[in-house]
């Protein structure tokens, strides 16, 4: 094959093929809105997103800033994953009252719990605003000096473009840094929980089916947005009212089939979809391999005490599905990479981007990027592997380094601000630990914290190693920490904290733990932060140049879509099922039935409630069964990533027919690379959410807020007149 033709493949995608795609709602109108067309949907693009009148972006906010929701009801009922709310929850849950274990259902207004902190933010409007960011941007500035100003002309579009005073303005960036839009948001910060179904319905399968398909998992919960009697955005306060939204989603109750369109609508999190295969390599090789291993040790050590104790299980329940979460995600990623032979693509293609260069006579402005790619991803790989260590261990994973290193970040704030921030920012640390503290285990993390010290001391490059940790004794450095350290409970870090700057600095100079972060970090920001930046800008400067040469030198019709960064994306795709491995075919609905043969009693994976059980048996699925069986999930070929999560899965006519809460593991390496053969994201169907709210839980109250429609059935009937 010809290498021109081989960038065709690359950067024009045949008219109609689903090779992935995020794209920015506001833009649909041409290509995208064909596409959709001829894939089934029977909106257009201004249903989707509209300025001036109501449209399906005004029903998906963005859900505490990780994942996404869907306004489901007329009074603000809220509908997003149950895995996004755990952590609320949990927070509401003892021995006592364990919703975790059994479940939530409010069944009036007065019952819906608060939850501080959590947020809902609406997209209100998008504009480009690339010209007002890009000026003054010269090629004969450094990247440094284009960074400043870009940042400087950021913080003035967010400051001067017009906004409601309960709005806020914010810009992001696309195409590595060729586009940027101006977002209008309005946040709510009043979200009650609702209802949640018991984490044996929410997380069936838990951490061993996760990212696995076939899935049978109720994940979803229910929450409700409040507003002032305005219908604006207010602080927790008794005497706000449920919001009333511009829109809400119908829910259809016709379900779903193979081929039927499908569009997902949320805030997806990050890609990286046009890194050079050398990046990709590097993170097959060294840097999924180094995280997966730190979390491997974690895991196991949080896993065996969850399964001994209850108290432990409910306090690290929330902790070890974070940690659990990424770490299968990391091993799929790698799978699939290396499956879809991702490097070997990738290189493909940059031998045809580099044909065209040539062709077009652009060696001057494009002919370097490769060969710089290849040089700074050879430099950053050390630093990389050691930062991964670093934020794997210190931030991420031992909960005692993670608490002494914000004390680190005390003693930074009082060398830079003095004394009354030093105070401010200890006063809030103290405040905001006795939540950590609640759900914490001296011995599970004493556990984690020797594990890891060994990997560090053994996977760190020997050059970027503290020098005590060159000939570490792992358990005898754990040994005096936990035995000394005033981290290891909130009184004693209470009592540390006491006292001013001067006092505290003293007081943290002689703590163990203190020392072990100090040292840990001072080596980090001393030998590898500064390198690793230095090398990461040129990278990013090269990943603008290499995606404007994309941009440059593709066809009319070429399907280049942004990277995800947390913006309002959609995602459009069919139902379909997929081949994992040779004379292997996955449908793409499962149903109860699959729930029962999991089943396991007692075991806190498969456990199945005996009322959902006697519900099966019965076959007393109500009006959202389809014949006799009780859809579960079902899996698209739509792109999804992290952010994600919770977001609505929509029908070609704007109805809602399930949520969406997780990708294939053979998929997952979709945000570097989508593979069209092997991508699926996994969805709930929205029949299993309505069938335990209403014949399992009862929340009737619940059902009554809702708009249930038919849609196949009404267009059936039309078409018969």
């Amino acid at each position: 094959m010809k290498l021109v033709r081989l960038l065709f493949i690359f950067l024009s995608f045949p008219l109609f093929a689903q090779q992935g795609g995020m794209w920015i709602p506001s833009l649909l109108e041409g290509m995208n809105e064909t596409e959709m067309t001829n894939l089934g949907m029977k909106m257009t693009a201004k249903d989707i997103y509209d300025v001036n009148n109501a449209s399906l972006k005004d029903a998906v906010p963005h859900f505490n800033g990780g994942c996404t929701s869907e306004v489901i009801s007329n009074q603000g009922l809220l509908l997003t994953n149950h895995h996004c709310g755990y952590s609320q929850i949990q927070s509401h849950s003892t021995l006592e009252n364990d919703y975790l274990e059994n479940g939530f259902w409010a069944k009036s207004l007065k019952e819906e719990l608060p939850n501080p902190g959590v947020t809902a933010s609406f997209m209100v409007r998008i504009e480009d605003v690339t010209t007002k960011v890009l000026n003054g941007i010269t090629n004969a500035m450094t990247e440094a000096e284009k960074l400043k100003t870009i940042e400087a002309n950021i913080a003035n579009v967010v400051q001067t473009s017009p906004k409601e005073a309960w709005q806020e303005n914010r810009v992001r960036t696309f195409y590595e840094g060729n586009q940027y839009m101006l977002f209008v948001v309005e946040t709510f910060k009043d979200v009650r929980l609702v209802g949640t179904p018991p984490s044996s319905i929410g997380k069936f399968g838990s951490d061993t089916d996760n990212w696995i398909w076939p899935r049978h998992t109720g994940d979803f919960a229910l929450f409700r947005i409040y507003a002032d009697k305005n219908n604006r955005p207010a602080p927790y306060s008794e005497n706000n009212v449920p919001y009333n939204p511009k829109h809400f989603l119908p829910i259809s109750l016709d379900g779903v089939a193979e081929n039927d369109f499908t569009l997902v609508f949320g805030y997806p999190g990050t890609t990286d979809e046009y890194l050079p295969a050398i990046a990709i390599e590097q993170v097959i090789n060294t840097i999924n391999p180094a995280r997966i291993a730190i979390r491997d040790a974690a895991l196991a050590i949080q896993d065996k005490y969850m399964r001994a104790d209850p108290q432990i299980k409910i306090q690290y329940a929330s902790k070890f599905a974070r940690i659990a979460n990424y770490w299968k995600k990391w091993k799929g990623e790698t799978l699939g990479l290396t499956k879809s032979n991702a490097v070997g693509i990738k290189k493909q293609q940059e031998s045809a981007l580099i044909s065209e260069i040539n062709k077009k006579g652009k060696q001057q402005q494009y002919g370097n990027i490769l060969p710089q790619f290849e040089q700074y991803y050879s430099e950053i790989q050390p630093y990389a592997l050691a930062r991964e260590y670093y934020l794997e261990t210190v931030i991420r994973n031992v909960e005692l380094l993670r608490i002494a290193y914000q004390t680190y970040q005390l003693k930074q704030v009082y060398e830079e601000r003095g004394e009354q921030s030093f105070m401010d920012r200890k006063n809030n640390l103290v405040e905001g630990a006795q939540g950590h503290y609640k759900d914490y285990n001296q011995q599970v993390d004493k556990e984690v914290f020797e594990a890891l010290m060994d990997l560090y001391a053994k996977g760190v490059p020997q050059q970027f190693l503290p020098a005590s940790f060159k000939n570490l004794n792992a358990a005898e450095l754990t040994e005096n920490v936990y035995k000394n350290s005033a981290f290891v409970d909130y009184a004693s870090l209470k009592n540390l904290l006491e006292g001013n700057a001067e006092a505290v600095l003293a007081k943290l100079n002689n703590d163990p733990g203190y020392k072990v972060v100090a040292e840990l970090a001072n080596t980090y920001f001393e030998k590898v932060a500064p390198k690793y930046e230095e090398l990461d800008l040129k990278i990013s400067g090269l990943e603008r140049d290499y995606m404007k040469a994309l941009l440059e030198l593709s066809p009319k019709d070429a399907r280049i879509f942004p990277n995800a960064n947390s913006t309002l994306r959609v995602t459009y795709g069919k139902v379909a099922g997929y081949s994992p491995a040779d004379a292997i075919y996955y449908e793409p609905v499962t149903h109860l039935e699959g729930v029962m043969q999991k089943y396991v009693p007692g075991d806190y994976e498969f456990d199945v409630p005996k009322k959902l059980r006697d519900l099966y048996q019965a076959k007393d699925y109500g009006q959202y069964g389809e014949n006799g069986k009780m859809p579960v999930n079902f899996i698209g070929t739509n792109h999804t990533t992290g952010g994600n999560s919770g977001s609505p899965a929509i029908d070609a006519h704007g109805n809602l027919i399930g949520l969406n809460f997780d990708r294939v593991w053979e998929g997952t390496m979709s945000d570097y690379y989508y593979d069209p053969s092997l991508s699926r994201n996994i969805m709930v169907d929205i029949r299993y959410v309505l069938f335990i709210m209403d014949k399992y839980a009862g929340a009737t109250n619940l059902i009554e807020e809702l708009k249930l429609v038919h849609p196949k059935k009404e267009n059936k009937k039309n078409r018969k007149k």
